[in-house]
């Protein structure tokens, strides 16, 4: 081996591993600080791509899941109203029932008609008050309301629930129990319609808060998935970026020793001419 003064390859050499190991405890520090084993697309930049678009799909699905849950709170509600809508009106047959015994007296039935009539305010009370966010849910017409539970613009991305739809007009309205037995029997075929479609519309609602209920869990299931895969693209593995730490350092002080002495080889040459 040549020993010259000019070009000094050993010390050229030493610089640049010196460099990428340098380069490379940076690297594992700011890997270990930021608990990301990607900080920016030059670490791996394919990597670094599905890494935000799965970041995008989490988010999503958690405001798919509130959607679903906003959802499950508004048929819930309605259910409940419903409900108490049932018993009130149970309450009325009772009412119609025992007005229908020829045994009563004209003022008898005055006094049970009151009650009656109070229920039927209350049922309008319960079908006017029973909101959620401003939107009245019980009403005699019906209307769709979209709940967008997936993250794509499809059909099946959607779930429709139906409000409204229960006609009670005939039992708030006319129904009354106080004019004789006949009428009060009357009125039973009123009340037991409307029983009628107060448990069709309780059904309905129970199938869609358990549908919604459902969706919610797979909502759950994929966001938990897709944020696992995501967790192994993007996140560091401690255990394995400590050891290269190590590595690392050991090279960078290998290095910088190396370097020294390298840098010291042209003096022997300077020896030899003095």
């Amino acid at each position: 081996m040549a020993l010259v003064i000019q070009t000094n390859v050993a010390s050229l050499q030493a610089q640049k591993n010196l460099a990428r190991s340098q380069n490379n405890l940076n690297t594992s520090f700011n890997r270990l600080s930021s608990g990301n084993r990607i900080n920016n697309a030059k670490d791996d930049a394919a990597g670094l791509a599905i890494s935000e678009s799965m970041k995008s799909q989490v988010r999503s699905f958690s405001i798919a899941e509130r959607n679903a849950s906003d959802g499950i709170s508004m048929a819930q509600t309605a259910d409940g109203a419903l409900g108490e809508l049932t018993n009130v009106v149970g309450r009325m047959r009772e009412l119609a029932m025992q007005a229908s015994n020829g045994a009563l007296l004209s003022s008898d039935r005055d006094f049970i008609q009151t009650e009656f009539s109070n229920l039927q305010s209350e049922t309008k009370r319960i079908m006017t008050s029973t909101k959620f966010n401003g939107k009245q849910l019980i009403t005699s017409s019906s209307r769709t309301e979209d709940f967008q539970v997936g993250i794509l613009n499809t059909n099946d991305d959607r779930i429709t629930m139906t409000f409204g739809g229960i006609k009670l007009q005939s039992l708030t309205g006319q129904a009354r129990v106080n004019s004789g037995p006949g009428n009060a029997r009357g009125a039973l075929d009123t009340i037991d319609t409307a029983l009628a479609r107060l448990s069709t519309a309780r059904a309905r609602f129970g199938a869609a808060i358990n549908r919604l209920e459902t969706t919610t869990s797979n909502i759950q299931t994929v966001r938990l998935n897709i944020s696992a895969a995501n967790s192994r693209i993007r996140d560091v593995d401690v255990a394995d970026e400590s050891a290269q730490l190590s590595r690392n350092q050991v090279l960078t002080q290998a290095g910088t020793s190396v370097l020294g002495q390298a840098n010291s080889s042209p003096q022997a040459a300077l020896r030899l001419i003095g």
